[in-house]
């Protein structure tokens, strides 16, 4: 099961939202890339970048911040948030994102979906599946789809894609469990690679995804990760006294952005 950390970035800000509500938004870190760097540091293998903005506007607002994060780490970063146009996912693989996540616009465009594939293949693309009650969810979560997430994901499929990123947005931020029965539901159904998303707060969460492979073969943390909800961070931190920024993820002690 493989952990990718992520990073949501609000105003160049490095924040998470409760069940995405932009209304309920805690700041971590002024400097993303400076969050970028912590979970290299504890090992991360990639990691999952989202830019809130984005998803609301449909223009890269926080495309600087991306680009400062790619360029800084050695591990492969996927991008979601407001890609709804080939410019905007062809501006990310021009500066060295790995693949891009389709959201709203696997709804709204899917026409996009099947050009991108067709230009980048199905390694490089995937489909973001935010879902409440079985209800995707679009334009940062604001609206919602007149169909059913595995009608959604079956379309996809069709289409040619291999990866669904999967989010029980009731569970996503709470930190009060994964939505297995949801993620579970889906991906049986779908028959799809799947990302879970959403909830995971302990290690119990992580055991009971991996019942799931292999078509639930990946998740993606965020604020279980920041409020160190798994003892062995506090090991990780022990041994990065070495490190140049602040690692103590308390509201109080963070530091502004280094310079470049």
């Amino acid at each position: 099961m493989l952990v990718i950390p992520a990073i949501d970035i609000r105003g160049g800000k490095c924040v998470r939202l409760t069940q995405g509500d932009y209304k309920r938004e805690k700041i971590y870190l002024d400097c993303p890339c400076d969050m970028a760097i912590v979970w290299r540091k504890q090992n991360a293998k990639m990691l999952h970048l989202v830019d809130l903005d984005a998803a609301k506007t449909g223009k890269l607002e926080n495309f600087a911040e991306i680009k400062r994060i790619v360029e800084t780490l050695d591990i492969p970063i996927e991008v979601g948030g407001g890609i709804r146009s080939l410019d905007s996912a062809k501006a990310y693989f021009d500066i060295g994102v790995y693949r891009v996540v389709i959201g709203s616009a696997a709804v709204t465009n899917p026409k996009l979906v099947e050009e991108l594939l067709a230009l980048y293949g199905p390694k490089k693309v995937v489909v973001g599946i935010d879902a409440e009650n079985g209800v995707p969810k679009v334009h940062g979560w604001l609206e919602g789809a007149a169909m059913s997430d595995v009608e959604l994901g079956l379309k996809m499929k069709a289409l040619g894609v291999e990866r669904v990123i999967y989010t029980d947005i009731s569970k996503d931020g709470a930190l009060a469990g994964v939505g297995y029965d949801a993620i579970k539901r889906f991906a049986e159904n779908a028959k799809l690679r799947v990302t879970a998303s959403g909830g995971v707060s302990s290690y119990k969460d992580l055991t009971q995804l991996a019942t799931l492979a292999p078509l639930v073969d990946s998740v993606i943390i965020g604020k279980a990760l920041y409020e160190e909800t798994f003892p062995c961070q506090k090991l990780w931190h022990l041994c990065e006294k070495e490190m140049s920024i602040d690692t103590n993820f308390s509201t109080a002690s963070m530091r502004p952005c280094a310079s470049a």
